[in-house]
């Protein structure tokens, strides 16, 4: 069934079917030559892209984040080679952390088409890797929220820190309370920009939080700089997390988990938890903006550093 229903990928609004083939592993993830299958690749009429005609042949520009050009060119630089050979192209990548733009030449359109296609596909299949850097927030660090939320800790701690697990660094930061929206992966200055600047754009007569949320994130999934993980999305706020046991500055969760992995987390037992607090009253706030924030970060309120804002008022 793999066969007549391959995976699909959507890249910038168009979609390519990724063809089964034997993937060679390797130990370390950086020496990975993960290669798209020809077939539909090579069909792919290149109107999504500029290719330009040169005294030489024809040649495409691609603006790629400098850590992603190791998937370009794979173990012992095989896929580049590869890449070259089948689609009769030269590709020019820049050095290592030198941020620019790949350049794919060659004498024949299809060539460049086809390699550039491949190098969408590739790079679409390991951004997926990457740990995401950013994620949009509201910010729920008001003081009277993170009062109430200091009282709940407390009252936890009083009533629960005999059941398993639970105990005082399972609690968020309450500088860092909030609602996750999406999370993005980020890799270079000129992509943070261009998050800014989507989500200035975003700015419209949203009605509620909800709606806010969906269309948000649609605007930030069809940009490519985000991953669509649910058809709405789930508007939650982390407060307790067997992975703050770890790193308290950590702002993963359910939605957020990277690669940490669950063998490596003690659990907690939270079923008094639920019983005693389910209807815990957190106070009130009013959500004006949506943050573009930093992953691993804190501003001089203990928030999450801010790239960006949205301001509704």
């Amino acid at each position: 069934m793999d066969v007549l229903r391959p995976p699909l990928i959507r890249i910038e609004g168009r979609v390519y079917r990724k063809n089964l083939i034997q993937e060679q592993a390797f130990p370390h993830e950086e020496e990975e030559d993960f290669y798209a299958g020809r077939g539909d690749c090579m069909d792919e009429p290149g109107d999504a892209f500029v290719v330009e005609e040169t005294e030489r042949g024809f040649r495409c520009r691609v603006e790629v984040p400098s850590p992603l050009y190791k998937y370009i060119i794979g173990k012992k630089g095989e896929t580049k080679k590869r890449l070259e050979t089948e689609t009769q192209t030269s590709i020019s990548i820049p050095k290592p952390g030198v941020e620019g733009e790949i350049v794919i030449m060659g004498q024949h359109r299809s060539g460049v088409v086809s390699a550039r296609t491949r190098i969408d596909v590739l790079l679409d299949s390991f951004r997926k890797k990457q740990p995401f850097t950013h994620f949009l927030s509201f910010a729920l660090n008001q003081p009277t929220i993170q009062e109430k939320f200091l009282q709940f800790k407390e009252q936890v701690l009083e009533k629960c820190s005999k059941d398993h697990g639970v105990s005082s660094s399972l609690f968020q930061n309450p500088a860092k309370l909030h609602l996750t929206l999406g999370t993005l992966v980020l890799l270079n200055e000129q992509e943070i920009q261009k998050a800014c600047d989507l989500l200035q754009r975003c700015k419209e007569d949203f009605v509620e939080l909800q709606m806010i949320a969906d269309q948000l994130v649609k605007q930030f999934v069809a940009s490519g700089l985000m991953l669509k993980e649910w058809d709405r999305v789930k508007l939650h706020a982390t407060v307790m997390n067997t992975l703050f046991r770890k790193d308290p500055t950590d702002e993963r969760n359910n939605t957020m988990t990277g690669k940490s992995s669950f063998k490596e987390r003690e659990s907690f037992n939270g079923q008094n938890i639920l019983k005693l607090f389910e209807n815990f009253y957190f106070g009130e706030v009013q959500l004006d903006s949506v943050r573009l924030s930093q992953r691993f970060s804190s501003d001089a309120s203990g928030y999450y550093a801010t790239s960006g804002q949205l301001c509704f008022s």
